[in-house]
């Protein structure tokens, strides 16, 4: 049976099939995304979603749909699905889906009558250009299938509609045609592996909705521009292939470059086979041959903290250290143009954050664990030490090293930490001070750059490093470990945050902890008591006054909600080292009970990966991105320390 099989009884509900997503990449940014019944639900769906550089920094929706109908006996069934206005479905072409099945290739059958259909959709690698094969597997009289596409030419973050500046015109090519609806974006070529008639029939349909917006609190509905039609016989056992894309192909090709881009796809048959793929969906290839990791997707950007923090479980967890040390070197680039007060230039953002080059740090001592110190040392070593003298030196804007060795930084106007929300133009969680996974990170460093430093024979260095930790590790169990067992979340003077938040469990999990043995289990204990879900830890406990765990609403009613109680795997995953850390192999059985609670989101919000966060409550309901970086990373990388942890005595 297959891993990511959906049967008839749940495609044809529409209560359970819209709320499944699914995603494909092209490494280079673009993507195509909508529900499994292709019924988009999002502004961010859309058959080919391709950034246009030309225009700005967002991706733009080209084609937004390809309704296909089966045509027999002149009888027309449509297989689309389109929500509109006044919560109307049209035309449900859902009613006649039978199975979806996305182990190598998402493939949707359907059944017409006599009439068998088979449609598998595929993104090309590293080009702009969805692929979609339409096979007939079944038919017992003469067969047209008609594809109508349904155009928008707009930002994912815009809406279009109905507008006489839109251009009609449109250029017979190779198998199809051409059209470009306004000035300054790319032609989009529709063409098909066999020759058809291209019917021009321009219209715009009206008052297209789009749900998940409308839960969200935004404007939801649009207009899209349909040209006209294509219609083609096909025969039983007939495969057509469909290309839309940014340039022109030689239809001839296409089957060939369909099968030669299944060949290379990893089959989706297992939990770990799922988040290989899906970690492959975050890579994205300059044409300068920079390499970066997308935060998430729809919406996500390359950000610093994100890449760092995803960097180690996206690629050596897998066994992909070449591409570790590409994004590595393009983020190192940008790193050492703020270290040297330059503008920063390529598509890393928010390096400025203060946590940033900490977490820099982390993801090269993964490395160094995962090639060797030797290694770490001849790759990244310079770094490191440019790092460290960068904080000591105070040359950070916003990472001050006071005389106690624990690093300040200013939270209370602007968000600098991982908790970013903001409202009203000031952050939510307003943490600032000494915060605790940044004095975390930094005794971290020191301990691991000193070790580094002895083993290359700088003793007076080492020694000088180390004395420093020495101080932090004093300075933080002072700060932050209180009376009732856990650690406090951030202290400005006299001001001290008591929430049970889960960034104490970083002073656990990292390497090198200023914490005892008996603390750390403290800070494990009651993080398993008050943040533990199944889909990861809670931004907040419970019992903690603002406690805010449904994310749903208008982005205001969001945006407080985000970091109250919500549930984040990626913190998950450090919460699962941290209890490797302390108990070996005796929770290797606890920790395999909650990747389940992972597993199961494989086929029910975005087919074959994670969601940005989750309900803190129960049922514990995807929200957010449909995919996010950090959590995807941080399940393989537990993945990775099981199998360490279960070959050790």
């Amino acid at each position: 049976m297959s891993y990511l099989r959906l049967e008839k009884a749940v495609m044809t509900n529409l209560q359970e099939s819209l709320r499944r997503e699914f995603l494909r990449t092209n490494r280079s940014g673009a993507y195509s995304s909508s529900t499994l019944v292709d019924c988009n639900t999002r502004k961010y769906h859309g058959l080919l979603v391709v950034p246009v550089p030309e225009l700005d920094d967002d991706n733009h929706v080209l084609l937004s749909s390809l309704d296909c109908t089966v045509i027999q006996h002149g009888a027309a069934f449509n297989l689309g699905l389109h929500k509109y206005q006044g919560n109307n479905f049209s035309p449900n072409g859902h009613k006649y889906i039978r199975e979806f099945d996305a182990t190598t290739v998402p493939t949707t059958t359907y059944r017409v009558g006599g009439v068998v259909l088979k449609k598998e959709v595929i993104f090309q690698h590293y080009e702009d250009r969805i692929l979609i094969r339409y096979t007939l597997v079944e038919a017992h009289s003469a067969t047209t299938l008609r594809f109508r596409p349904f155009l928008a030419f707009r930002s994912v973050r815009q809406f279009t509609h109905e507008n006489n500046t839109a251009s009609r015109e449109f250029s017979q090519v190779d198998n199809g045609i051409k059209t470009c609806m306004y000035a300054g974006y790319p032609d989009l070529y529709m063409q098909f592996s066999k020759k058809n008639e291209f019917i021009f029939q321009p219209d715009w349909y009206r008052g297209v909705e789009y749900p998940k917006e409308q839960e969200r609190g935004y404007a939801s509905n649009e207009d899209l521009y349909v040209p006209g039609y294509f219609e083609m016989p096909i025969e039983k056992g007939e495969s057509i292939i469909f290309s839309g894309s940014t340039s022109q192909i030689k239809t001839s090709s296409l089957k060939a470059l369909f099968d030669e881009e299944v060949g290379e796809r990893v089959p989706r048959d297992n939990f770990y086979h799922c988040l290989v793929t899906a970690a492959h969906q975050f890579h994205k290839r300059e044409k300068n041959n920079d390499r970066y990791l997308l935060a998430g997707y729809p919406w996500f950007k390359s950000r610093a903290r994100d890449t760092f923090i995803a960097l180690p479980g996206l690629t050596l967890s897998i066994g992909e250290v070449d591409y570790f040390e590409k994004v590595m070197k393009t983020a190192e680039k940008a790193l050492r143009e703020f270290m040297d007060e330059k503008p920063v230039t390529g598509k890393l953002y928010e390096v400025e954050q203060p946590d940033v080059p900490l977490w820099a740090v982390w993801a090269m001592q993964q490395y160094a664990k995962e090639v060797g110190r030797d290694k770490c040392f001849e790759m990244y070593g310079k770094l490191l030490q440019d790092i460290v003298r960068f904080i000591l030196d105070g040359k950070h804007p916003n990472l001050r090293l006071d005389e106690n060795g624990l690093l300040y930084s200013n939270g209370r106007d602007k968000a600098v930490t991982w908790m970013n929300s903001t409202a009203n133009g000031r952050p939510v969680v307003p943490r600032s001070g000494y915060i605790v996974e940044f004095n975390a990170l930094w005794y971290n460093t020191l301990k691991f750059c000193a070790s580094m430093a002895a083993e290359k024979g700088d003793v007076k260095g080492a020694e000088k490093v180390e004395a420093i930790a020495a101080k932090v590790k004093a300075s933080f169990v002072d700060t932050f470990v209180n009376e009732y067992g856990y650690l406090l979340d951030y202290v400005d003077g006299n001001m001290m945050d008591w929430s049970v938040r889960p960034n104490m469990i970083f002073a656990v999990a990292l390497d090198y902890s200023p914490l005892n043995q008996q603390q750390m289990k403290s800070v494990v204990d009651i993080c398993t008591r008050e943040l533990l879900t199944p889909k990861g830890l809670r931004s907040l406990s419970p019992k903690s006054g603002g406690y805010n765990p449904i994310y749903v609403g208008p982005q205001t009613q969001r945006d407080y909600a985000y970091h109250q109680g919500t549930a984040w795997p990626w913190l998950g995953g450090f919460y699962m080292e941290a209890c490797l850390k302390l108990y070996k192999r005796s929770r290797l059985s606890f920790i395999e009970r909650q990747l389940v609670g992972y597993e199961d989101e494989m086929d029910y919000h975005a087919i074959g990966t994670i969601s940005e966060l989750f309900d803190g409550n129960p049922p514990f309901n995807g929200r957010g991105a449909m995919s996010f970086a950090m959590n995807v990373a941080e399940i393989l990388r537990t993945l990775q320390l099981m199998d360490k942890y279960s070959y050790q005595k």
